[in-house]
């Protein structure tokens, strides 16, 4: 990465799970939990910290992201029953000032391809104000975002989280193709985790 960027990463773990029946993220996944996943992703990013925002099952999933690293930090977002707006404004908002950007990873998805993050970076080292993994023309998580964005992430309301943010910007998005569908991959229901 290039001297003087400094990505950070926040994984959005705060929601109930409700679809799921609750617990999602601490549902088995491979050798450990579901939220697993999404840390393994975070951590091999070119970022300086892994932040988790937490908010339903707070102590558990607090508990769970420590036990997989002890470097990450949490922060508890308190309307996180807003919807994932809450989630993302508590994020970005307890990243150091000098953040040049932030990946942000959702911790339901397990299976990110740690190639298509290091593309992204330089994508936006290279001028974009965001980019995005696409896989066979559909757009996927995570994205990452420009520190210019920030000021519209901390006005975010609901359950919208970025995507109006992204459907603003036209070419300054990098679209990063991604090898492999794991950019789409999530869990909603406890079926999605035979998939």
């Amino acid at each position: 990465m290039a001297t003087g960027d400094a990505f950070e990463a926040v994984v959005l773990a705060a929601g109930s799970g409700s679809r799921f029946g609750g617990g999602k993220l601490l549902a088995a996944w491979g050798a450990g939990v579901l939220l697993e996943g999404a840390l393994a992703a975070a951590f091999a990013a070119p970022v300086r910290s892994v932040t988790v925002v937490i908010g339903a099952d707070a102590e558990a999933v607090a508990a769970a992201a420590r036990s997989f690293d002890p470097r990450v930090l949490v922060v508890h977002a308190p309307d996180y029953a807003e919807g994932m707006g809450a989630s993302l404004r508590t994020g970005v908002a307890s990243l150091p000032a000098d953040a040049d950007g932030a990946f942000v990873f959702l911790g339901d998805m397990p299976r990110v391809p740690t190639a298509v993050l290091r593309r992204m970076a330089e994508a936006v080292i290279a001028g974009a104000q965001a980019a995005a993994p696409v896989f066979q023309g559909r757009r996927g998580n995570p994205v990452l975002l420009g520190r210019d964005l920030f000021p519209d992430l901390l006005a975010l309301t609901g359950d919208a989280g970025a995507r109006g943010v992204l459907q603003g910007l036209g070419e300054r998005l990098a679209l990063v193709e991604s090898p492999d569908d794991g950019v789409l991959f999530d869990v909603d229901v406890r079926g999605d985790l035979n998939r």
